[in-house]
């Protein structure tokens, strides 16, 4: 789900949802995992997976980060999956569903051959259970609760069948992006705010791997679930290794320490294109980044909290702002070409959903326009140059930055001259963590980003009045503290549109409709750049199967069905379907584009799903 998390996102990516925390800080790897990602004195197969971003809980009643949520998607079923050529709907842990005439009840068949890693049967009833427990305590809907908001009672009236009944129809009931957990392990659980699932190994799942073992900010170890109905994965051992340093974890790959890296820099990718038994995946992203402001803080009790800047609360201020964003130069110079300059909210790989702002509309760059904006508004410039308002304050601005990430940086260093141009200040604030000041309102902007799901329905959820916190204390989940009634009442229309064309032109609407509030300005949607080892992984499926990502997929197809490379096969590797080579395949990348067009707190502060 999902983050977005800056680019939590994620899922709150974000859930979280904010972009995944790429890397460039200091120089040192953290951890205690194995150094060589293919242990050569065992004959063991280990495929380690470098990660920059923290997990923020192995609860998937918590859990939005986008690490997490892909650790969860390795260890739970859900009801349904994504098929990995073209996301469409395929089965999961039930393998089929039909609705009532009226669409307010779903029945869906569980599969007889899923067991849970301990030996128990996975059955209706732990869905049944997940479901109830998420309807019934709100802590336990901290995630994923925008999947249940709407039913109204969910039964197992034997282990292979699961009824949902609901308010009114749902348009997501094939795509219920919640991770079913084992009841008769769940139940024994006294508070959802504070479990974390990480305390007892191994975690009993029935996905494609077993968690065995967790160090915080140092490995995940997780191994093949040999019970796994769809047959189990080919690496004896998946570790998803902890690096602060994107540089350090690339020097990494290089040694063969570990096996694949993602958010690759422009620079590191260019210089692994020449390397040695290393190939290089640069694709189109699901991920947006993008600028937010804080509207106001509050919660649903309509306290307002925080330290945002008034004046961000004025249209024309954050109109002003995204006229003086160069879109294109972040795209050129930041990028460097390896992502899309933004327009909307849902990026363009998911084609029915991509949402252009008419040219009337578009807030293209312009700075003159900017500065007029500015002046018609009445913050005009003092003898010492800077903008100030009808109360004499001056537009200074501090802006969230994920210190780990070189764009959020490189994009800051940007804003501060093009803003100070219009004679507006800035302070980059890059923070090891920006969850804690993003949470309680402390924040005047910050870089922003999801990882968007096939269905786009959580992505939109977390900018509903319905996603904010209970109380100034509580978490909720939110990305941006947004709460706009027109984009409610949208919201609930395509949630209840089961007609693919309309709904997709609601969800079009509401992206508009985000727009023009100006509280979120998506900048670029980044490419999907990352390597790995071909003499360690001899194949693995990209998603979509045709020029898509491995790291962060809709599902679990790359780590499950990755291939090592066989003991003795010198080949230095072999070939990966769908995977474009090296960084220089633009053109290439551009028809790829084509083809593919026919995410508790809110992890705002990394990338959710």
């Amino acid at each position: 789900m999902v983050t977005t998390a800056p680019h939590l996102k994620a899922r709150p990516l974000r859930p979280l949802r904010l972009l995944l925390a790429s890397s460039v800080a200091s120089a040192a790897l953290v951890g205690g995992v194995p150094q060589q990602a293919r242990a050569a004195d065992d004959g063991k197969n280990v495929l380690t997976v470098a990660v920059s971003q923290s997990v923020d809980s192995l609860s998937p009643f918590l859990a939005q980060r986008l690490v997490s949520t892909s650790i969860h998607r390795l260890t739970y079923e859900y009801l349904t999956n994504y098929d990995v050529k073209d996301a469409r709907t395929v089965p999961g842990l039930a393998t089929g569903w039909k609705s009532s005439p009226d669409k307010l009840t779903w029945t869906y068949t569980i599969r007889g051959d899923s067991l849970w890693s301990d030996g128990e049967r996975a059955t209706a009833e732990d869905a049944a259970w997940t479901f109830n427990t998420m309807m019934a305590d709100e802590n336990a809907a901290t995630a994923n609760g925008s999947f249940t908001a709407n039913f109204r009672k969910v039964t197992a009236p034997d282990p292979a069948t699961l009824v949902i009944e609901l308010k009114k129809p749902q348009a997501t009931m094939t795509a219920l992006d919640v991770p079913i957990v084992p009841k008769h392990v769940w139940e024994k659980v006294d508070d959802f705010s504070k479990f974390n699932n990480d305390k007892q190994f191994p975690v009993v799942g029935n996905g494609p791997f077993i968690l065995t073992d967790y160090k915080v900010d140092q490995y995940v170890r997780l191994k093949p679930n040999k019970k796994f109905w769809r047959g189990a994965p080919k690496f004896d051992e998946l570790v998803l290794k902890y690096y602060k340093d994107g540089d350090a974890a690339v020097a990494a790959l290089r040694k063969g320490e570990v096996s694949f890296v993602s958010n690759l820099t422009p620079a590191q990718a260019t210089s692994l294109g020449s390397a040695e038994n290393i190939k290089v995946n640069d694709a189109p992203g699901r991920r947006f980044f993008a600028l937010a402001t804080n509207p106001g803080a509050r919660s649903k009790d309509g306290r307002k909290f925080g330290s945002g800047h008034p004046a961000l609360l004025d249209p024309a201020v954050r109109q002003a702002l995204f006229l003086a964003v160069d879109r294109k130069a972040i795209v050129d110079k930041v990028f460097q070409g390896h992502a899309v300059e933004g327009e909307g909210y849902i990026p363009p790989r998911f084609g029915s959903y991509f949402w252009k702002p008419q040219s009337g509309q578009r807030l293209a760059h312009d700075p003159a326009r900017a500065a007029r904006v500015l002046d018609g508004a009445g913050y005009r410039k003092n003898s010492a140059g800077k903008r100030v308002g009808r109360d004499g304050r001056p537009l200074d601005f501090r802006i969230l930055c994920h210190a780990t990430d070189p764009n959020d940086r490189a994009v800051g260093k940007y804003l501060q001259e093009w803003w100070g141009e219009l004679g507006i200040g800035l302070k980059v604030d890059c923070l090891d963590n920006v969850s804690d000041p993003w949470l309680k309102g402390d924040y005047d902007l910050a870089f922003d980003g999801y990882s968007v799901n096939p269905d786009p329905d959580y992505v939109l959820s977390i900018h509903t009045c319905a996603a904010l916190p209970a109380t100034p204390k509580d978490s909720g989940a939110t990305d941006n503290f947004i709460c706009d009634r027109r984009y409610d009442d949208l919201y609930a229309q395509q949630a209840v549109e089961y007609d693919a064309t309309r709904r997709a032109e609601l969800v079009k609407r509401m992206q508009s409709r985000l727009y023009d509030t100006g509280y979120m300005n998506v900048m670029a949607y980044p490419n999907a750049v990352e390597a790995y080892r071909t003499d360690q992984i001899k194949s693995i499926r990209t998603m979509p199967e045709a020029g898509g990502n491995i790291w962060g997929q809709d599902g679990y197809w790359s780590w499950w069905s990755a291939e090592p490379v066989a003991a003795g096969d010198e080949s230095g590797g072999g070939s990966s379907t769908g995977v474009i080579i090296g960084v220089g395949a633009a053109v290439a990348l551009a028809v790829v584009l084509g083809v593919v067009l026919g995410l508790r707190r809110r992890s705002t502060a990394d990338d959710r799903e």
